[in-house]
């Protein structure tokens, strides 16, 4: 086995990657310094959600569909994976913040404690695929 787990992984993965930890980046200092409005974190954390799954079917299809509903690609992703089923609550509830929190007016104002829920479940989903590209 490589010394780095991550040289098992396909070069266009790592690239969903490491756009996935800019937006956790994001994510991570707004709910640090609160110097930003609580429902960009939604958005990043639905996008670093997005970009995990998407990592995903590039490692296992080397294909991926230029979409943003994570309900759709966590279905993609577990018809290649059946354990999949772990992460369906946190995609379903992460796929309405992509459209929710990109247009005035559409969204309500979320609070931090809605953020931090928001990006907790992309952390599972983070955490759950890494596991899945080690293998």
């Amino acid at each position: 086995m490589p010394k780095n787990k991550s040289l098992k992984r396909d070069l266009q993965a790592e690239e969903w990657i490491k756009k996935a930890t800019d937006d956790e980046l994001v994510g991570k200092s707004i709910l640090k310094h609160r110097d930003s409005p609580p429902s960009i974190v939604c958005f990043h954390s639905q996008q670093m959600a997005e970009k995990y799954l998407k990592a995903f079917l590039v490692s296992r299809k080397k294909w991926y569909p230029k979409i943003h509903p994570l309900d759709t690609l966590w279905e993609l992703c577990k018809r290649l994976d059946p354990s999949f089923n772990t992460v369906k609550k946190d995609c379903v509830f992460l796929t309405t913040f992509y459209a929710a929190t990109r247009y005035p007016g559409d969204y309500p104002e979320f609070s931090f404690n809605e953020c931090q829920t928001a990006f907790k479940a992309a952390l599972r989903v983070k955490k759950f695929v890494l596991k899945k590209l080690e293998k």
